[in-house]
């Protein structure tokens, strides 16, 4: 329930939030499992528990959705030792090498005969929307899965007109200010991470771990390198490591926040996860609202 990662996007028209047509939307694009013939299959699923047969779980101003994504683990390894010999009886045939164009021809070959073979590794990405504020918020660090998600969500919708929360720009800006301890966005400390990267085509890297961020040797970076990375703290909320192309990594909840629940025990399922998202939403925008103005100031 609790997210680890954050990929933000703001939405700038109202989703329907009619149950009926959601789950009539959605089931048109829920997950299947991969048929022997192919590699990768995505779609909707359960986002809060198995028992809830919803593909749109919906509590107060939030609306969770989750995508499952199902793929055909071949090692390159294995395609190659099976590839090798395919390729010296056809090169014996023709007497001739083969061309680049022939053996990725016999590659796409082979691996469409290995496939029924191959192992099915499955993972699902979750997606809160905040209505209140017209966010969806993804629990993943990688662009590549958040966008595969919001592709889905655009098919089952028609449109969802989605732009990143924050600027990336301006945000790039932010994090050297942020690092020298000017401007921090209220509410907000530096952590004991960071990471700063020098803007030439090498671009020497240096990564400072549980390290005070304040320190001259950190400091002195500043002078030719850009912040790529950097861990904020919000007391007794949330900690994050907030990168420069926007997303969020490694996001950890107060101990006092994550348990706040914990009183009511886990007899009724659905309402204790219903609780602790509701809580996860009221903490996100705690945190997210201050770090977005402090961005869009500028």
């Amino acid at each position: 329930m609790w997210f680890k990662n954050l990929r933000l996007y703001q939405v700038t028209e109202n989703l329907n939030t009619d149950q009926d047509q959601l789950e009539q939307a959605l089931a048109a694009f829920k997950f299947t499992p991969c048929t022997s013939q192919e590699a990768i299959k995505m779609g909707f699923t359960s986002p809060l528990h198995p028992s809830l047969k919803q593909y749109c779980h919906q509590t107060n101003d939030v609306m969770l959705f989750a995508v499952k994504r199902q793929e055909k683990v071949l090692p390159g390894s294995v395609v190659n030792e099976e590839l090798a010999p395919k390729i010296d009886a056809m090169e014996q045939e023709k007497g001739r090498p083969l061309s680049r164009k022939e053996k990725q021809a016999l590659k796409e070959e082979l691996i469409q005969t290995l496939l029924p073979r191959a192992f099915s590794k499955s993972s699902v990405t979750t997606a809160l929307y905040d209505k209140q504020q017209g966010w969806l918020l993804v629990d993943t660090s990688s662009a590549s899965r958040a966008e595969e998600l919001l592709a889905l969500l655009r098919k089952a919708f028609g449109s969802l007109p989605a732009m990143p929360l924050l600027d990336n720009h301006q945000l790039n800006q932010q994090l050297h200010f942020w690092l020298q301890g000017k401007e921090l966005p209220e509410g907000f400390q530096l952590g004991a991470e960071a990471e700063l990267k020098a803007p030439d085509e090498e671009g020497a890297k240096v990564r400072f771990i549980n390290h005070l961020l304040s320190a001259d040797e950190v400091q002195s970076h500043l002078q030719d390198k850009l912040v790529t990375k950097l861990a904020l703290e919000q007391d007794e909320k949330v900690t994050f490591l907030i990168c420069d192309d926007g997303s969020i990594k490694r996001l950890k909840f107060h101990d006092l926040l994550s348990g706040a629940n914990e009183e009511m025990g886990w007899d009724d399922v659905m309402g204790r996860l219903d609780a602790d998202l509701l809580l996860m939403t009221d903490a996100l925008r705690h945190a997210l609202t201050p770090l977005k103005a402090n961005i869009s100031s500028q």
